[in-house]
């Protein structure tokens, strides 16, 4: 039986991730780090938090292994398995254990989607043990000393049957990410799309129009992703309702009447 070996260095961010801090997180996730603090990060989609964390491993150069969790993930495919080939058996690290072993932060995107059972598998790696048991193979590893453990999710989409237990909850730190102020959300859609200012505070007064429906027929707001979606194709020579309207307001909701009302918003800036 063998290992498949792993290259650290292919985790590495080597360009600087566009980020704009929104207040003191950049601070508070690098005295986090310091210490080896385990991180859940909350907010709505789209505002942020997967580019935070790619932003925070670039500044503190340390390899980012992300996860998109889905409610048929395993606790194998977070922690490994044994794979036959021609030559034998050999057992694969999960992406959770191949970050222990490096010291890389490893980053569960959206983890309420996973089921409970499988995220029970985090929980050595986040108190004093930071140590993660592979029954399967019968070892017990140490994590490195410079990993860390970072999980994210969407309260907006919390239920009874898709949230974390409070056993889980208590082993991090938490930062809450909101949609950026007007003028920084200004700022990151021309910087990100491409079009002028002018341009990017129509779609930005859009998107808070938008949001202002959240809870009354839209499940979320416009996104900041959205924003810049939407700006790229305008940028690119798209007419800006026909931009909005396939960025903006078809993946936002299927309903009629919430459409026709986003398409009205649309047309107030560029009818």
């Amino acid at each position: 039986m063998s290992e498949i070996k792993v290259d650290p260095n292919q985790y590495i961010i080597k360009d600087e991730p566009y980020y704009e801090p929104v207040k003191d997180e950049v601070e508070l996730y690098q005295s986090a780090y310091d210490v080896r603090m385990p991180m859940m990060i909350k907010g709505p989609t789209g505002c942020g938090k997967s580019r935070f964390v790619e932003y925070m491993a670039w500044k503190l150069g340390r390899p980012l292994i992300s996860v998109a969790c889905n409610e048929d993930m395993t606790a194998s495919d977070l922690v490994g398995r044994f794979l036959l080939d021609k030559d034998g058996t050999k057992w694969q690290d999960g992406p959770l254990t191949t970050a222990a072993r490096i010291g890389a932060i490893c980053y569960l995107d959206e983890i309420v989607e996973a089921r409970q059972d499988t995220t029970v598998v985090i929980h050595p790696l986040t108190d004093h043990r930071r140590e993660l048991p592979l029954d399967k193979k019968g070892e017990l590893v140490k994590a490195h000393p410079d990993f860390q453990l970072v999980i994210s999710y969407n309260p907006g989409y919390q239920s009874l049957m898709k949230d974390l237990k409070q056993s889980t909850k208590q082993r991090f730190g938490g930062l809450d990410f909101d949609y950026p102020e007007t003028d920084l959300e200004v700022a990151i859609v021309v910087k990100e799309s491409g079009v002028d200012k002018v341009m990017a505070e129509k779609l930005v007064q859009i998107a808070h129009r938008a949001r202002n429906l959240k809870g009354h027929g839209l499940d979320e707001g416009i996104s900041t992703r959205l924003l810049v979606y939407a700006g790229q194709l305008i940028a690119k020579g798209v007419n800006p309702e026909s931009a909005c309207s396939m960025t903006m307001i078809t993946p936002l909701t299927d309903d009629a009447d919430m459409r026709d009302t986003l398409h009205a918003a649309v047309q107030t800036f560029f009818g």
